[in-house]
């Protein structure tokens, strides 16, 4: 079984964690853009500044032209923990949706419109398999490990890191996650993306000290001689990011002289390099936001914050990295819009429906690897 297809068949697992998994009712699947609008709009007027619906940047525009708020999923979190809503609509995936019922108020209920929007990457880290290499490699030796997880993961792993000292990191301040893991210990276990982990180590200048450990062959790994090393990345991915490579970097600016290149640091440590410009969603944002009228742009990221850019800074001519085969996010894409007007109109109604909810102990102990985070 590949990585990818672990990473699938560990995300339906962790769909079971949720006993409301609810399907769209039938009468919802047939809606045109008008009607759905329609819809979503009364259901709106009726709940009010009951709802606060939230749009990550790698939604569809049918989803983000109805958010409240529209950003990365941490920015989002805080927004919602912000606002005075009883209802949290989050247009993102699970981990998302289970990170904003960690930070907000427990009178405040979150709503994941579909319940199948589970991210591939969070599910290539699954706290099960975390536990066993955990013990495999902090037995191979009497060094500190402390591990570090990014915030695409589940909370339960979230949990894991706050038990074993460590925290949780977004794409924009994992360099100083690492530098706090490596100031409370001696060894940092970096979680779940191997190229933001990577792309980290190397600012920090750690690239001779990397090593990777891969949990889809952990029979054959070597754990004495991963722990021999400063960071260790565990072996999962993007799929949207992992895409991309130099030559891709190379075709753009052979198509557009004057190009110039932003991408995600989940990227490719290859293509990192050949870029121009390196950061997380808000930071892609910023950089087009902040373009001269007529500049080029080549965005290495999720199609849909592309199209998004495109259609908010038309002075700026904004280009997908790799063109027409610049994938979307499967995860993302779960969430057809005629999810949004039934979870909407169900609300309006005084019904629940896909309500994410982490448990008591867990949300705990995942909102003081968060505040740790805050902390460094």
């Amino acid at each position: 079984m590949t990585a990818m297809e672990t990473a699938e068949f560990d995300t339906e697992l962790s769909l079971f964690k949720y006993d409301n998994l609810e399907q769209l009712p039938p009468e919802y699947r047939d809606f045109d853009e008008a009607e759905r609008t329609r819809r979503i709009e009364g259901a709106l007027d009726a709940l009010g500044d009951d709802v606060v619906i939230l749009g990550h940047n790698y939604q569809r525009r049918e989803i983000v032209e109805h958010a409240d708020f529209v950003g990365d999923s941490y920015q989002l979190s805080k927004e919602a923990a912000a606002a005075d809503a009883e209802y949290v609509v989050f247009g993102g995936v699970t981990f998302m949706a289970e990170s904003a019922d960690i930070i907000t108020d427990d009178d405040q209920t979150v709503v994941l419109p579909s319940m199948e929007a589970s991210c591939p990457m969070a599910g290539m880290a699954e706290a099960l398999q975390v536990d066993a290499a955990w013990a495999e490699l902090t037995a191979a030796t009497d060094a500190d490990v402390v591990p570090v997880t990014y915030m695409n993961s589940y909370a339960d792993l979230k949990a894991f890191c706050a038990e074993h000292g460590g925290l949780v990191c977004t794409s924009s301040n994992a360099h100083r996650a690492f530098e706090y893991a490596l100031d409370e210990g001696d060894k940092v276990l970096f979680l779940p993306d191997k190229h933001l982990g990577e792309n980290t180590a190397h600012r920090l200048g750690l690239e001779e000290e990397i090593a990777e450990w891969d949990p889809w062959d952990a029979a054959s790994a070597d754990a004495a001689a991963v722990v021999d090393n400063d960071v260790i990345l565990w072996d999962g991915y993007c799929q949207v990011h992992e895409r991309f490579s130099p030559s891709h970097v190379e075709q753009v600016r052979a198509d557009h002289e004057d190009a110039r290149v932003v991408v995600h640091p989940e990227c490719r440590r290859e293509v990192v390099e050949a870029a121009d410009v390196v950061g997380s969603t808000a930071t892609i944002r910023e950089t087009v936001a902040e373009a001269d009228p007529g500049e080029t742009w080549a965005i290495g990221t999720e199609v849909h914050l592309t199209r998004h850019l495109q259609r908010w800074h038309p002075e700026v001519n904004v280009v997908p990295l790799c063109g027409e085969a610049c994938m979307d996010c499967n995860a993302m894409r779960q969430i057809d819009p005629n999810y949004l007007a039934w979870v909407l109109e169900e609300l309006a109604a005084g019904r629940e429906r896909n309500v994410v909810e982490v448990a008591p102990e867990e949300k705990k102990l995942a909102r003081a690897a968060l505040d740790r985070m805050l902390e460094v």
